[in-house]
């Protein structure tokens, strides 16, 4: 098994009227080990956006939902929801995805677009929406930050 797949940047891209992205060469170089086994993607939990998983990742992320008891109501309802829309993606000859129209619909993503980086996964933003997001005022990063990451610093931890 590979190491965790760490994707680094955000990347703006275009989008034809068919749904076809070309993959930002820089992006790209860092999917090459992964790039033959395909990718999912899917509507994001939290954001209006779409989740771009490579199939590795997405596997570790469904070894994690398969432990859940489907005898559990909320279980199963959190499964179908999360579940919901997925597809499968492959690279075509000239380097590009093709995002499913329904997804598209779903993020409300134009022809101008963002790639964003996370971790193991990327984020596929409407350029528009992605601004507002990471520019919105009500949300206070320094104490986001503080919260999130601010109890991980034993000295065991390579945080600064």
């Amino acid at each position: 098994m590979r190491k965790m797949l760490n994707l680094i940047g955000v990347h703006e891209c275009k989008m034809d009227n068919k749904g076809r992205v070309m993959i930002p060469s820089a992006l790209k170089k860092q999917l090459l080990p992964v790039l033959e086994k395909g990718f999912v993607i899917k509507r994001s939990v939290f954001q209006q956006c779409l989740e771009l998983y490579p199939m590795e990742e997405w596997e570790k992320v469904m070894n994690k939902v398969n432990k859940l008891n489907r005898f559990v109501k909320k279980n199963n309802d959190f499964i179908r929801m999360y579940t919901a829309g997925v597809k499968l993606l492959e690279m075509d000859a000239n380097g590009r995805l093709n995002i499913p129209k329904d997804l598209m619909s779903f993020a409300g993503l134009q022809s101008e677009l963002v790639l964003s980086s996370n971790v193991g996964s990327i984020e596929v933003w409407d350029k528009a929406k992605y601004e507002e997001t990471i520019n919105d005022p009500s949300v206070d990063f320094g104490a986001l930050a503080e919260d999130v990451m601010g109890s991980l610093n034993e000295p065991d931890h390579d945080l600064s």
